[in-house]
């Protein structure tokens, strides 16, 4: 559980930054594909950010890891993720349960 919770802490930080910050789709695209799209989805979405390739393999090796957690723990981190996205002011729900759906 303890990636879980950097998870949600780093998700906190860069929402909920003092500043007249938004939430960005490509976040909530990339943390919701990081519980729940196949490996090879989600690898070909971090391509999109020119990463070094040490640093994908790095991103999919933690997700290797997410991938074991079962479906109820998924459940809830994601309903988490949710719940700070609307306190940070994020008020698109539909949009947010599109990329969690698909």
């Amino acid at each position: 559980m303890r990636l879980s919770l950097t998870v949600l802490l780093v998700t906190l930080a860069l929402c909920c930054y003092e500043g007249n910050a938004f939430v960005c789709s490509s976040l909530i695209d990339d943390l919701t594909g990081f519980f729940w799209k196949a490996d090879e989805v989600y690898k070909a979405k971090l391509q999109k950010y020119n990463a070094p390739p040490e640093a994908v393999e790095a991103k999919m090796e933690v997700k290797k890891c997410v991938n074991q957690f079962s479906f109820v723990n998924k459940l809830l981190l994601t309903k988490t993720l949710g719940k700070i996205l609307v306190k940070c002011g994020f008020t698109d729900l539909k949009c947010f349960l599109s990329f969690v759906l698909g």
